[in-house]
This record gives C-alpha cells, sequence and structure tokens, in this order.
C-alpha cells in the first residue's frame, strides 16, 4: 500500500498533468478537404504541441481515415462543438458553403481564426463571425503535409506566424489587397505538374520507362527549385541568364516557348484568376 506521503505525490502529479494538458491548444477544422487534410499531416509531424484535434464529419472518408491514422483526433457532426471545444479554428470550406455557414456559429473573443477561403475578405468575415476575435488569412497548400512550402498569412499574427513557421515557412503581409495576388499564383499548382505530366510522358514515347522517366523529371525540377530558393535574394532573371550557354539547349528551349508566348500566356492566366477572387 502506498503511504499518505506517496498518495500525495501522485495527486500533485496528477493535478500538473491536467494543468498542462489545458494549457495546450484545441484545433478546431471547420471542413475536412485536401488542406485540412495536409495541414493535420504536416501537425502531427512537426514539434506543434496541442490537446487534440476536432475535425467535421463533412468529409466523412477524409475524417475517417485521419481519425484511423493518426491519434487525438475528434470527429464532430456540429460545427458549433468544434468552434466551443477549439483555440484554434480554422475555417476550410469552399466560399459558398462559407458563407452559408460561418454566420450561424458563435465565436468566443480569446479565439484565433484562421480562414483558408479564397474570397471572403477580412472584413466579410469580421460581420459574419461578430465576436472580436482574431481573424487571420492564410494560404497553404498541399506540400505543408511535409512541412514544405510557403504559407502567406494576412494580417501579420504573431501566434499564426509562430504555428505556421513549425510547418513550413511563413510569409506576412499586412496589405489584404496585395495578399490576394498570393491567392492567384497558389492556383499554378495543377498546371506546374501537367508541366512535369508532358515532360515525362515525352520521355516514355522515346522509349524509357515510366519509372525512370518520372524519377528524373520529378527530381530534376527539385533540384532547380532548390537551386532557386538558394539563390532567391538575387533576382531570379540572373538565373534564367546563368543557365544558358551561347547557342545552347537553354537557349533555344527559352527563345522558342517565348516566340510561342509561353510566358505572356502564363501572365494572362494569373492576371484572369486574380479577376475570380
Amino acid at each position: 500500500q502506498k503511504t499518505a506521503y506517496e498518495i500525495r505525490l501522485s495527486l500533485v502529479g496528477s493535478e500538473m498533468c491536467i494543468r498542462d494538458s489545458n494549457l495546450l491548444m484545441n484545433l478546431g477544422f471547420i471542413g475536412t478537404g485536401k488542406i485540412a487534410s495536409s495541414i493535420i499531416t504536416g501537425i502531427y509531424r512537426s514539434s506543434i504541441k496541442y490537446n487534440k484535434i476536432f475535425i467535421s464529419s463533412r468529409n466523412f472518408k477524409i475524417a475517417k481515415e485521419l481519425k484511423k491514422k493518426f491519434k487525438k483526433i475528434s470527429i464532430e457532426k456540429d460545427n458549433q462543438k468544434i468552434v466551443d471545444k477549439s483555440n484554434f479554428v480554422f475555417l476550410a470550406v469552399t466560399p459558398t458553403v462559407g458563407e452559408k455557414i460561418i454566420k450561424k456559429l458563435k465565436f468566443k473573443s480569446s479565439q484565433t481564426v484562421v480562414s483558408f477561403i479564397s474570397t471572403i475578405t477580412i472584413p466579410e468575415l469580421k460581420k459574419m463571425i461578430k465576436a472580436k476575435v482574431d481573424i487571420v488569412r492564410a494560404i497553404p497548400l498541399p506540400p505543408i503535409s511535409l512541412k514544405k512550402g510557403p504559407i502567406p498569412i494576412c494580417p501579420p499574427n504573431k501566434k499564426v506566424k509562430n504555428f505556421f513557421d513549425k510547418i513550413g515557412s511563413t510569409v506576412e503581409i499586412r496589405n489584404e489587397k496585395l495578399s490576394i495576388n498570393f491567392w492567384s499564383t497558389s492556383g499554378m499548382m495543377a498546371s506546374y505538374y501537367e508541366l512535369l505530366n508532358v515532360m515525362s510522358e515525352w520521355l516514355i514515347k522515346k522509349g524509357i520507362k515510366r519509372s525512370d522517366a518520372q524519377k528524373y523529371i520529378t527530381t530534376l525540377f527539385l533540384a532547380l527549385s532548390e537551386d532557386a530558393v538558394i539563390n532567391s535574394k538575387k533576382e531570379l532573371k540572373y538565373l534564367v541568364k546563368e543557365s544558358q550557354t551561347p547557342k545552347g539547349l537553354n537557349e533555344q528551349g527559352l527563345k522558342e516557348m517565348s516566340k510561342k508566348s509561353v510566358y505572356k500566356s502564363l501572365i494572362s492566366t494569373l492576371n484572369l484568376s486574380l479577376i475570380h477572387i
């Protein structure tokens, strides 16, 4: 049997554990799509300390997979319960769904709300939420699951920056109108992957094995991207210049794609995306 002193120590230890768990954040996700899933995966691979993650059952297949794969996840059918239990609330729904559900939810002034919704502005969110919460818009992308990639946030917020810095590279933007430009560039993911796909398929048609073709193209562009990041303090046009030799293959490739207005088309696409935000 334990002595009175041992019992008291045990109780004190239990009390400290309860206090520690209360100090840890509860994270809530309204919406359980690709981005929410990627962030949760990144969280589990990071040093972020939290008590529990509450996720909506909206996409039950993804929610069930996340609960099966990771600990401390609770699936909630009621979005209000997610809000009630969370310190950080992440809005990860489409603009149409967001406009319908956000105004029905009741928030507390102690909470931080992070919105991933592309077309709902901060003034609009303030009207919907009503409570004086910290509201931040963020643009995470799927590679956040690997703890990689930029996360633009607006406005700057120390707590949100500290959180995202553990699963990516936070870019703070003060002006919301300027931040919208980042949404346009984030819409180029599929176009980038299609570029890799087209080049891989070209190699495959020339007789290269698919596994070799895809490994070559993906690792080539990974290396180029890493080189660009290392040299990102320079203007990127210098990398364009340095990668060419007179009458070489890179010079020829750049001239051909410029003649075909590939890069002008890219600018047009970004401008078109901006109109829809």
